[in-house]
């Protein structure tokens, strides 16, 4: 059996319980050591056996994963963050689904997750921003036309935009030609929940100097929109004393309390 693990954002102790059990169980672990925390590899048993996925190929991958199989042992595959995003995990299920191998995924807490904890922020306010758009820049692997960051910039959603810390020139160029005003709220986070962790605020004109400046060029995520401010928002129509629900009745304005 193979478990695709979520590690998590960075901090040991912010994997899942159900992840933790499972590295704990596993005769083999694959994990991405360029962004897994190392220190999660001491909760393996002992004769458990280890390999970087940073120094391998897919077939390397999955040839570890088969003779596993055919030794009847249990392996976890440990991905950063959640194992859905920008984790490859596809080609590696389409790969066992062909040889007929038995998964399942247990999810994690995304570093996206992590870098609104560490900016002390709700990505989603009331009347300021409801919608969150995940992306990244196109790099060696390129991205759909539609979904360029420029495109989406039109919106002026709020945007974590992953895997684009090295571009930060690039990215405040497309994010304003695409609609964004130079001086939308916007944030970098390094390494988020990590004992590194690093947290740098500016207007989104000074994404790229206030990077440099910090020397942030990987391993980081970019915020940017008016949520990340924080201000300007609206009260919670669900938490609002007038608002009834099938757990409490509604008061009417200027009679809370009785």
């Amino acid at each position: 059996m193979v478990y695709i693990v979520g590690a998590g954002p960075g901090a040991e102790d912010l994997i899942t319980v159900r992840g933790l059990k499972l590295l704990g169980q596993a005769d083999l672990v694959i994990y991405a050591g360029s962004l897994v925390n190392p220190a999660l590899l001491k909760e393996t048993k002992p004769g458990c056996r280890i390999f970087n996925s940073a120094e391998m190929t897919l077939e390397q991958v999955m040839e570890k994963i088969q003779q596993a199989e055919e030794k009847g042992e249990m392996t976890v595959r440990l991905h950063t963050g959640d194992p859905s995003l920008y984790g490859a995990i596809r080609e590696q299920m389409d790969w066992m689904d062909q040889r007929g191998i038995s998964y399942e995924i247990c999810p994690g807490v995304s570093s996206f997750c992590g870098a609104a904890a560490a900016l002390e922020m709700e990505y989603t306010l009331p009347e300021v921003s409801q919608s969150v758009i995940i992306t990244r820049m196109a790099g060696r692997t390129p991205v759909p036309e539609k979904e360029s960051i420029s495109s989406f910039a039109a919106h002026q959603s709020l945007m974590v935009i992953f895997l684009s810390a090295g571009m930060l020139e690039a990215l405040k160029k497309q994010l304003i030609e695409g609609g964004y005003p130079e001086d939308t709220p916007a944030a970098i986070v390094y390494k988020a929940t990590w004992p590194q962790e690093k947290v740098v605020r500016c207007l989104l004109k000074e994404l790229d100097v206030r990077g440099k400046e910090e020397k942030i060029s990987k391993t980081a995520l970019v915020i940017v929109g008016k949520a990340v401010a924080q201000k300007g928002y609206e009260r919670s129509r669900l938490y609002a004393p007038e608002f009834e629900t099938e757990f409490r009745k509604g008061n009417p304005p200027g009679t809370e309390g009785n």
